[in-house]
């Protein structure tokens, strides 16, 4: 007898969630935060990532690896360099070194926060987990590239003064972090998608039945706003987070880093959540795929922008941060040519994510 396949429906929480917090952002942007508001807007934050990753999911089946992963990257880096811009653009001393700080912020979440979370509770569930090293070497090729060329060269160039790039330069780093970042992706979608495709897999999701397109597009929409309301309610709640940075005695640019943990939330539950059902492939493209697109789209948009914009542009990094990118470079290019990850290497990941944390917190 032929068993019937029904097409899944999304939850009724999914549907409602998104407009709730889009309605919770459009409340509170721009207004001091009351104890009653803040509430809110936590919730709303909590439940946006929430949903961003359930419809991430969604999509994700219904147009497999690795081009959900990459919508999730991608979605959320545009809406991020966005806020960038537009924080930019309205001025003040931090302006300057905005892009700079979210960036490597953002390459530091994501080559060991994510990667290290992601490691640990998997080596915790399965012990020993195998990813294709080949595919996830290639991506942090390309990350270390891009961070190089636009984030430490900045530093020795001598055309200008300071840690900047003259306008040719940064015209010639924007082009470069484009064909970088467009490279991979055809590589990673077209040319040798198979690389990025989970080694192996616990997951009964594989053998469900995809959703329908409408819900796939209703999915994608509703991804997209939560997406929205994740940046826009971590701007929101800046201000607050600024007086809590004041009270412990941390500087003000740790706020820019509590703001990227913020933004960057739907990527790592859903790298956690891969992790756990043994699809280590899938968390990696979604840490890595996240870091190099912070990069790869933020740089150009701010070579666009800084035509627009007055003031200078510092991109070159303290020699602190470049300790720490060297470091880093140096392990996850150790824990990718393995093709296996246990516990070690989660710790390793995860002492240099809090030495970064720590160390924002106390230069």
């Amino acid at each position: 007898m032929n068993q019937k396949t029904t097409t899944p429906t999304l939850p009724r929480w999914s549907l409602a969630v998104p407009p709730a917090a889009a309605v919770v952002l459009a409340a509170s942007w721009g207004r001091d935060l009351g104890t009653i508001l803040l509430v809110l807007v936590c919730l709303g934050l909590g439940g946006a990532v929430t949903a961003a990753v359930h419809h991430a999911e969604v999509v994700a089946h219904r147009v497999g690896e690795p081009f959900g992963t990459l919508i999730l990257a991608v979605a959320v880096t545009v809406i991020e360099v966005a806020l960038i811009v537009t924080l930019m653009a309205s001025g003040g001393e931090k302006a300057s070194t905005l892009a700079r700080d979210t960036v490597f912020a953002a390459v530091m979440i994501t080559t060991n926060g994510i990667v290290g979370v992601s490691l640990l509770v998997g080596s915790l569930r399965h012990k020993v987990q195998e990813f294709r090293a080949h595919a996830s070497g290639g991506a942090l090729a390309v990350i270390l590239a891009l961070a190089t060329l636009s984030l430490v060269l900045p530093t020795f160039t001598t055309t200008t003064a300071g840690q900047t790039f003259s306008g040719a330069q940064l015209a010639f780093a924007g082009v470069v972090s484009l064909v970088l970042y467009g490279v991979f992706v055809f590589v990673q979608t077209v040319r040798h998608r198979d690389y990025f495709l989970p080694k192996n897999s616990t997951s009964e999701d594989d053998h469900a039945a995809a959703p329908s397109n409408r819900t796939t597009w209703v999915s994608l929409g509703l991804l997209l706003l939560c997406l929205v309301a994740v940046v826009g309610l971590a701007k929101t709640v800046s201000p607050t987070l600024e007086s809590a940075v004041e009270s412990i005695g941390a500087p003000l640019s740790f706020v820019g880093v509590v703001i990227a943990l913020l933004v960057l939330l739907p990527e790592t539950v859903a790298a956690v959540r891969a992790s756990l059902r043994d699809r280590l492939q899938v968390s990696l493209n979604l840490a890595l795929g996240s870091g190099m697109a912070s990069i790869g789209l933020t740089i150009p948009a701010i070579a666009i922008a800084s035509i627009f914009l007055s003031g200078p542009l510092v991109l070159g990094l303290d020699p602190k941060e470049m300790v720490l990118l060297v470091l880093t470079a140096a392990v996850s290019t150790l824990t990718m040519v393995t093709g296996r990850a246990t516990l070690l290497q989660a710790t390793v990941h995860l002492v240099l994510f809090s030495s970064f944390v720590f160390l924002a917190i106390t230069p």
